[in-house]
């Protein structure tokens, strides 16, 4: 069987459980998942809040939800099927099994946030909800970028969810053409992806990975690689969180 376009797409992702939830006894929180199988490629970050008792579930049921409900979306009314799609997440929850309320009063306590990406031929949409970032690289020396940057409260602590009644008040699309690689991050590994302003990316950290990747031909040996960055004593460090990295070759 001949393969689509999205078949060809290369993607590697790691994930890791930060030492602040590792001490608590807790399981990592985010969640990852994409699809090269519909007519669009579809990838998804989430990062359930470890203040809640159930934030990882929340952030696998918008993984999970989105990417099947994306990937043959067309991709003309994007913007409305993503809305729709969080909807039918936020149903999940309302009748999940450890949603004590049974109804929508109770979602908070899955509280995950939201950093996706959707392609089709040249084309491509962010769609986020609080913190984590994207970038889409569109020059071939990586010069020239679109971002999709955190969007935190009040407090630098304080984030947005896709399990708050106003979410769709926080949800933001960011349109880009012609990308050749793409990358997804939760919060924990934002601080030293980008400048402290968010102006710029930190070429000395997104780039060496990128060349890596790039070259590395063995998946095994390239997620095992990419785990072991995001694992560094250094990189604990500098943010204790859970920490994922999905990187797209387009």
């Amino acid at each position: 069987m001949k393969k689509t376009k999205a078949e060809n797409i290369k993607v590697r992702a790691a994930r890791i459980t930060g030492p602040i939830h590792l001490d608590r006894g807790q399981r990592c929180q985010d969640h990852c998942r994409w699809s090269t199988r519909g007519a669009n490629f579809v990838a998804v970050v989430s990062d359930g809040a470890g203040s809640t008792k159930y934030g990882h579930i929340g952030a696998r049921i918008v993984c999970d939800t989105l990417v099947d409900l994306l990937a043959n979306a067309p991709f003309e009314n994007m913007r409305t099927a993503i809305v729709e799609a969080i909807d039918v997440a936020r149903d999940k929850l309302a009748f999940h099994r450890l949603n004590s309320a049974n109804n929508k009063k109770g979602i908070m306590a899955f509280a995950a946030t939201v950093v996706g990406v959707v392609c089709h031929k040249g084309e491509g949409l962010f769609f986020h909800i609080g913190d984590g970032a994207a970038v889409a690289f569109t020059s071939p020396d990586l010069s020239d970028y679109i971002t999709s940057k955190p969007e935190n409260g009040v407090f630098a602590c304080e984030t947005y969810f896709y399990t708050m009644d106003d979410w769709r008040e926080s949800l933001r699309f960011t349109t880009f053409k012609e990308a050749h690689t793409i990358m997804l991050m939760s919060d924990g590994l934002t601080n030293f992806s980008f400048a402290p302003d968010f102006s710029r990316i930190e070429p000395n950290f997104l780039l060496p990975i990128n060349d890596f990747l790039k070259r590395e031909k063995q998946q095994t040996r390239a997620v095992r690689a990419l785990t072991n960055t995001l694992n560094t004593t250094r990189a604990k460090r500098l943010n204790p969180d859970d920490k994922t990295f999905l990187w797209v070759k387009l």
